[in-house]
């Protein structure tokens, strides 16, 4: 009756549904639940068609004129989202399009943006990655087990529903690489049956690539591993084989690839090569280059040298599994790791047996090669920018959309090999290729569909971890500190910090964000306002720091008592303002994710509370 119902037409549409249902459902919930941080405001304001220069510095700012940009205006154009974007950040433009499209459907006139319509659209990009990943999967191995695998996982993955809640471009740029890799494996099945790549292929393939790059300027670096991947087939098959596979190891026949095939090649590279050069003046143009110094690394210590493999680990380990790892319970923490790190030890033996089983398949060998070479060149490509240019692109996980779905397909294609080692040799669903040695079965206690069960059902509570705001947390957490500010302060309240870039007014408005949240709810008596000090980082020496005279200034100008919160403050206030002085430190200087925090209390000239007891 399974065997029936397995090979009923319908059975594998159906199935495909079940998964996309599922990972709607864990894209979508609680999707507004975790606060905004600082990319993500970005995306709302320029998705606007807003800019952040209408937000003042030097001076105190009330919450609503902060949070102004966050305002829609209908009659603001999509080329407002362009200009601005452009000139005030260093992204390419195309999400940002689409999602003032999108935005617009849900925009009140005047009103602030709805951050759940802000991340339903890359959520909605998530739910459609499922399809597409099956789609890969199953013009690459030709086997529907191997696609319904792969899409089982993509649909619970937490780094694809993580991404997939961000009102960020990575769910779309995850689209993009799912297409490009769809053309790089037909035109490698094409090259294995010496047969021309067709013009629809080169087009599609050339517009693929020239929209990923209109999506995130890292889709470049899916190109470059595309292009490790064309050109090791290409040494492979000439005369430079002998000397290439002693280094890399090979498929049994490697083949050729005809002048006429290199041409068609030649095309998709020429036509990508322009696509991608039409945005270098776009990205001479952007916003400056302190907006990337995050990323920086000198390579000088032992720690910036062991740090970016740790990193890189997380986030490969993040593609398949994370329990609460971030709780606020030290024990559910511990608990969570220990399993993590048993599952690993289980499955990761078990995951390279299945890689090997594909190895030794003649029908699954290609795609293999071709999927792992992409991966691997990826991740090589990773520590030489690290390692060699000194940029740390490590410490961003979400960058790792560049060849995260490679990733989902090969450990789908290794499941379903370790599904079918309990299964007769008969079996239909056996990918089509030759039956696996029997004796992998016995390596295991429990049968080979038990084990892709227990693998899958880690990802569906990964992906509940995820959405529940237990694992992969923002990187900033104003939902921590706006309690404290409000429990701290009753007077009013001056939050300030050092502006050098847009990223900074985005930190203020996570704050400000969670005072309007806290405000709509009539939970809180504090209505902050907020200073942006401008500086460069190049221009504070010692009390001459221009953040800091401008704080001064300001508090001149403020009506007492008055407590000062500094968040980010970087600049010395020593000796502190007059009648200023700090709280206790260990009570009240305080850090929470994205925010440090020092509170002062400035009281009236006559008062003799302001001496330090």
């Amino acid at each position: 009756m399974l065997k029936t119902l397995v090979s009923h037409r319908w059975f594998h549409p159906l199935l495909l549904l079940v998964w996309i249902a599922i990972g709607a459902g864990l894209r979508f919930h609680n999707l507004a639940g975790k606060s905004p941080w600082t990319d993500e405001f970005a995306t709302m304001v320029f998705s606007l068609g807003n800019s952040y220069h209408t937000v003042p510095l030097d001076q105190a700012i009330s919450l609503d004129t902060l949070l102004s940009p966050l305002r829609s205006h209908p009659a603001v154009g999509v080329s407002a989202t362009i200009h601005h974007l452009i000139t005030e950040d260093h992204h390419p433009p195309l999400y940002f399009v689409l999602a003032h499209w999108w935005l617009q459907l849900f925009a009140a006139s005047g009103g602030y943006i709805s951050l759940w319509a802000a991340r339903s659209l890359p959520a909605l990009f998530g739910v459609l990655s499922i399809p597409a990943i099956y789609g890969l999967s199953l013009m690459a191995f030709r086997g529907r087990l191997v696609a319904q695998l792969a899409a089982a996982m993509m649909a619970v993955s937490p780094y694809g529903i993580f991404l997939a809640q961000e009102a960020r471009h990575y769910a779309l740029g995850i689209i993009w690489v799912i297409a490009s890799l769809c053309c790089l494996v037909v035109a490698m099945q094409h090259f294995k049956r010496q047969i021309a790549l067709p013009i629809w292929l080169v087009l599609c393939w050339v517009a693929v690539n020239t929209l990923g790059m209109a999506t995130h300027y890292f889709f470049i670096l899916t190109l470059c591993a595309e292009a490790i991947v064309l050109l090791g087939f290409w040494l492979l098959g000439s005369r430079f084989a002998p000397v290439v596979s002693k280094l890399f190891p090979i498929p049994d026949s490697p083949f050729p690839i005809p002048h006429v095939q290199r041409s068609r090649i030649y095309a998709v590279a020429a036509g990508t090569l322009v696509g991608c050069l039409v945005w270098v003046p776009v990205w001479q143009a952007g916003a400056a280059a302190e907006m990337t110094q995050w990323v920086k690394n000198d390579g000088s210590s032992l720690v910036a040298w062991i740090n970016p493999i740790f990193q890189a680990l997380a986030t490969w380990i993040t593609m398949l599994s994370l329990l609460p790892v971030e709780a606020s319970s030290l024990l559910l923490v511990i608990v969570s790791g220990a399993i993590m790190l048993v599952f690993f030890i289980w499955a990761t033996p078990m995951l390279y047996r299945g890689f090997n089983v594909l190895l030794e398949q003649s029908n699954t060998r290609l795609a293999t090669h071709v999927l792992a070479g992409f991966v691997l060149g990826a991740i090589a490509i990773f520590f030489g920018i690290t390692y060699v240019l000194g940029a740390d692109i490590t410490r961003g996980a979400r960058y790792n959309f560049v060849y995260f779905p490679a990733v989902i397909v090969l450990v789908g294609a290794a499941l379903a090999i370790i599904w079918n080692w309990a299964n007769t040799p008969n079996d239909p669903e056996l990918l089509h290729q030759e039956n696996p040695k029997s004796n992998h079965s016995s390596r295991f206690k429990i049968s080979g569909k038990s084990a892709v069960a227990i693998v899958w059902l880690m990802g569906l509570l990964s992906g509940i971890t995820v959405v529940n705001n237990l694992g992969y947390q923002k990187y900033y957490r104003p939902d921590l500190l706006v309690p404290a500010i409000q429990q701290t302060s009753s007077v009013p309240v001056l939050i300030a910090t050092t502006h050098n870039t847009l990223v900074q007014i985005g930190e203020m408005m996570g704050i400000a964000w969670e005072f309007q949240h806290t405000k709509a709810s009539q939970l809180s008596v504090v209505t902050p306002q907020f200073l942006l000090a401008h500086q460069n980082q190049e221009e504070c020496d010692g009390l001459s720091c221009p953040a800091y005279t401008t704080l001064r200034k300001t508090l001149a100008q403020l009506p007492r008592p008055l407590d000062v919160w500094l968040i980010n403050f970087k600049a010395s206030v020593e000796p502190e303002a007059p009648n200023c002085f700090a709280e206790d430190i260990s009570q009240y200087q305080t850090s929470v994710d994205g925010y440090k925090a020092r509170l002062y209390h400035c009281l009236a000239p006559d008062s003799q509370a302001a001496q330090r007891p």
